[in-house]
């Protein structure tokens, strides 16, 4: 193999740990250069949101530290990934690419004809695994088709097993003579500054893979032991954080998976491998939502099933507004949203809530949810974001039946029982006994004023009677759901495996 300078391209592998590509870059023997590219240029990509944005800022300073501790740098280019490289390569006499692949849409153009490219003009090109537990061509049914109900997705992973075992980060990286040129970070603007919003991100995250490691040690010690039981509880520490950092590969899914396994052989999970289990079904469904984004990849906008795309959406500007500000009257889907804008993340639960909320007591389309939330969560996915408000909406693959509608008042009731949630994140509320906190319109005037309450000026009227909301949606979920579905005619696309 050459000993000439081998490109490491950065993408969302931001880690040095167990990251394929960085190992494959070593193994060439030669000088290693590492590589950012911000691409806010390719059409037909999902550049990310401000959220994103700030996060990716961090994670990238953290890894160009942990690129100097090791005698190298970040190069940090703006442009189109092809022309950019294609100048590194002519800046660095780089023999070799590598990358750890994408699995989005744009992601996958992108890099089949970056590839191409790079082999017609004689540079080696290779994408490594490392992202996903299993490469999505490789789960498929016995038919050779995409799954598109998870239980028998999750079966055929947990049969499958996980191969391999997590690599150390190296200690050093060799490098090049002469560096090439390098674009500043602070100057790509990816932090907010007119205003600064983001305190509240800064107070409740830490980019980075060593911001990873510790979460994940967090969770190990004590959340993952009762995980089954409370990752449902908002008003709880249950649940793991780690989704922005498994988004910008800050952290990979075998290194949790083996890392939970390990837990769970040492014995200190003694009599609680259930709640274990239920964790590692909430990677697998990470999985799945790739597997759905790769066989079908309209996902992103379209909805998968066919009868939905003349669903009767409204169009409620003034509805939209007050559910993404938290301000519906509903409680708990307030807390939610007010959440999300403050800290960019929100509960899983929480989730399903305000995701029913809006598309079915608003019947406001889910390609409106999930832009707000592409924009304003740090872990915005967009196989996470896309699979799951079509699951919520009843238009995806293992999509939740029509009739659920998720009552906001008993699930507040049901998760939130003590109202610590709702009384964080809506605090105008906080002084209102618990009865009456999830449906404070329904509270005595008396209780009310002893509260300091006046509904209407210190906290709104409900947008919406949930009663009549259910009817209204199920009465139109009933009519599409009525209709023949045209993916019953014949077989679903079929394995589109690339060459990335």
């Amino acid at each position: 193999m050459s000993d000439g300078p081998t490109i490491l391209w950065f993408r969302q592998d931001l880690r040095l740990a167990d990251n394929q590509a960085a190992a494959a870059a070593l193994a060439g023997g030669g000088p290693v250069v590492p590589v950012f590219i911000l691409d806010d240029d390719t059409p037909g990509d999902w550049r990310p949101g401000g959220a994103s944005r700030w996060w990716l800022h961090h994670s990238l300073s953290r890894l160009g530290e942990a690129l100097a501790a090791r005698g190298s740098r970040l190069i940090l280019a703006r442009g189109v990934a092809g022309p950019v490289l294609d100048r590194l390569v002519a800046a660095t006499g780089a023999v070799r690419v590598v990358w750890t692949r994408c699995y989005e849409p744009a992601a996958i153009r992108r890099d089949t004809a970056v590839k191409a490219a790079l082999k017609a003009r004689g540079v080696a090109a290779e994408s490594h695994p490392g992202a996903l537990l299993f490469e999505p061509w490789t789960v498929t049914t016995a038919g050779g088709t995409p799954y598109r109900v998870y239980t028998p997705f999750w079966r055929a992973c947990r049969a499958a097993g996980v191969a391999g075992s997590p690599v150390p980060a190296p200690e050093r990286l060799p490098a090049p003579a002469a560096w090439p040129e390098s674009e500043a970070l602070d100057a790509w603007g990816l932090r907010p500054t007119a205003p600064d919003w983001s305190g509240g991100l800064a107070a409740a995250w830490t980019p980075g893979e060593d911001g990873a490691q510790a979460r994940l040690a967090t969770f190990l010690d004590r959340p993952l032991g009762r995980y089954a039981d409370q990752r449902d509880r908002p008003d709880l520490p249950g649940t793991s954080g780690l989704s922005p950092h498994l988004h910008w590969g800050e952290i990979g899914p075998r290194q949790i998976w083996r890392a939970v396994e390990h837990r769970v052989d040492s014995g200190r999970l003694d009599g609680k491998t259930a709640q274990a289990e239920k964790f590692l079904k909430e990677i697998v469904w990470r999985e799945f939502s790739y597997n759905l984004l790769y066989h079908f990849p309209e996902i992103a906008d379209t909805p998968l099933d066919a009868r939905f795309a003349a669903f009767p959406w409204r169009t409620d500007d003034a509805a939209l507004a007050a559910w993404q500000r938290g301000r519906t009257g509903y409680p708990i889907v307030d807390a939610g949203m007010r959440q999300l804008w403050a800290v960019g993340w929100m509960h899983n639960r929480v989730r399903m809530i305000v995701a029913s909320f809006l598309v079915k007591h608003l019947l406001l389309p889910w390609q409106a949810g999930e832009a707000w939330f592409w924009d304003t969560l740090v872990d915005a996915d967009l196989a996470s974001n896309a699979a799951s408000w079509q699951w919520v909406a009843g238009c995806g693959a293992d999509a939740a039946p029509y009739f659920r509608i998720f009552n906001p008042v008993l699930q507040g009731c049901k998760f939130d029982p003590d109202g610590t949630y709702v009384r964080r994140w809506v605090p105008e509320l906080a002084t209102l006994d618990t009865a009456w906190l999830h449906a404070p319109w329904e509270a005595p005037a008396g209780t009310l004023d002893r509260a300091g309450i006046r509904l209407g000026r210190d906290y709104p009227q409900p947008i919406v009677d949930h009663r009549s909301a259910r009817a209204r949606a199920l009465a139109v979920f009933e009519q599409i759901k009525s209709r023949p579905d045209p993916a019953a005619a014949g077989p679903g696309p079929q394995n589109r495996r690339t060459g990335t």
